[in-house]
């Protein structure tokens, strides 16, 4: 470990603890002060259960730094070496500012069995604690940064093996600045030439091998840092966990994260936010269905037989009818005209068999608001890889069948990056990209994206 890795990885604490200290002492004053954080409305009775400002920092703020600092202990906040992303790391300080106040509440509640001296104050702490927080771990990031665009605390990495490093990898070490690459190598003669190399990484490791063991003991005996890439696993998504056959380490894969308790909290949100907008979207529901019999007659919605899910099964996706009513048949006969040539999905501009209306609704992607009922009853999900036709289907490579580790959605990572006007090779890569790095942020993200999409109408066919 690089020492400015350690001193900015203990710096986190009295920051943290300078945080919570600050923030319990401006919601004292806040509250003895009779300031409420809504501007220009006066909610609050002048403060008659305050202790003085010694007892208080005695009695309150010392305990609450230390019950910060352990409870952050135990969500591995103070790790040295770290790869959390700065946003794992924000959610983590959320939940440890969350339990600091269930913390204190239960032990005024039934240890001291008394009520909290104020019920804002306390409020106006929490509140605080995680904004002081995150501002003052934010700015020891931006300090490491700095000092790691210096030069100090950088990595020196080589790789090294009869087979080239992957490209992922060679991206990162090259791009992220916490690295230095100095290349790849070939042999254990090339590395003893080199000098100041921190990590050395074997991309063809072999336990029986007798270069493998002489690389692995040369490291130890230089101090040198040593890893390799699981042959394997080192060219697919990176959604690895360590379990154990008892006290051997076993690298098992899993092809998305949603998985678990993901899987029953993105059902549990697809439930809820497809009956709300269910209810919402109610009386436009009930123009569009007027507006089709209107404009071509019955039936109102088409019931097209998708593919989608892991177990590649069937699906009936509901859309407000668009074309004319034999237009299935004809679709033979215009195959040719697709303008999508670098897959197997049919779209074609202008396609002569979508009514005026039907222009309109898929224009504005009102044709696929049906599909909140498939969300509603499980065979969607809000969010996911859009389900394909089977005959489409049938033509996917196995690398394209990796769409299907999760429930098809109404919008996705595709659908806000391009629509139709992706090539089907990055679209692939889009929800391949959202399958393994899935999370109910990046879910959000989507939709919020998705809105915004639908009215500049960009890529709708």
């Amino acid at each position: 470990m690089k020492k400015s890795e350690a001193i900015f990885g203990l710096l986190r604490i009295p920051t943290d603890a300078l945080a919570v200290f600050a923030a319990l002492t401006l919601a004292y004053h806040l509250r003895l002060s009779n300031i409420d954080l809504v501007p220009g409305i006066q909610l609050l009775e002048p403060a008659s259960t305050l202790p003085d400002v010694p007892v208080y920092i005695y009695s309150f703020v010392v305990p609450g730094i230390l019950g910060f600092i352990f409870l952050a202990a135990c969500l591995s906040l103070y790790t040295l070496l770290t790869t959390r992303s700065a946003w794992n790391e924000i959610g983590r300080i959320l939940i440890v500012s969350f339990l600091w106040l269930v913390a204190v509440i239960a032990w005024y509640f039934l240890v001291k069995k008394q009520l909290f001296y104020s019920r804002m104050l306390l409020l106006h702490s929490g509140f605080l604690i995680a904004c002081f927080t995150v501002i003052g771990r934010s700015s020891i990031t931006l300090l490491q940064r700095a000092f790691l665009r210096c030069g100090i605390g950088v990595r020196s990495v080589v790789s090294i093996g009869s087979k080239a490093i992957v490209q992922s990898a060679k991206t990162t070490l090259i791009s992220d600045v916490r690295y230095e690459y100095l290349g790849h190598i070939n042999s254990l003669a090339e590395l003893k030439k080199l000098s100041d190399v921190d990590l050395v990484l074997q991309t063809d490791p072999d336990p029986k091998d007798a270069v493998t063991n002489g690389l692995i003991e040369y490291c130890r005996s230089e101090h040198i840092g040593y890893a390799f890439l699981p042959p394997v696993l080192a060219e697919n998504p990176h959604q690895l966990r360590t379990d154990y056959i008892g006290l051997v380490p076993m690298l098992a894969f899993r092809p998305t994260p949603l998985d678990g308790w993901g899987r029953i909290l993105k059902r549990a949100y697809d439930i809820v936010l497809s009956t709300v907008l269910i209810i919402l979207l109610l009386p436009l529901f009930v123009i569009l269905v007027i507006l089709v019999i209107l404009s071509s007659g019955f039936p109102i919605f088409y019931i097209s037989s998708r593919v989608g899910g892991p177990n590649h099964a069937t699906i009936p996706v509901l859309k407000f009818r668009t074309m004319i009513r034999n237009a299935e048949k004809i679709k033979a006969s215009l195959q040719k005209k697709s303008h999508r040539t670098d897959g197997p999905l049919f779209k074609m501009k202008n396609d002569p068999r979508v009514t005026p209306l039907g222009r309109i609704l898929r224009r504005w992607s009102l044709d696929e608001l049906p599909q909140l009922f498939n969300v509603l009853v499980g065979h969607m999900s809000l969010v996911g890889p859009r389900p394909h036709l089977p005959e489409e289907v049938q033509k996917y490579s196995s690398y394209q069948r990796r769409v299907f580790a999760v429930k098809p959605g109404i919008t996705g990572l595709p659908q806000v990056s391009g629509r139709s006007d992706l090539p089907f090779k990055e679209e692939v890569r889009l929800d391949l990209q959202y399958i393994e790095e899935w999370s109910p942020f990046l879910d959000l993200w989507i939709l919020w994206r998705t809105l915004f999409t639908v009215i500049r109408r960009k890529g709708a066919d």
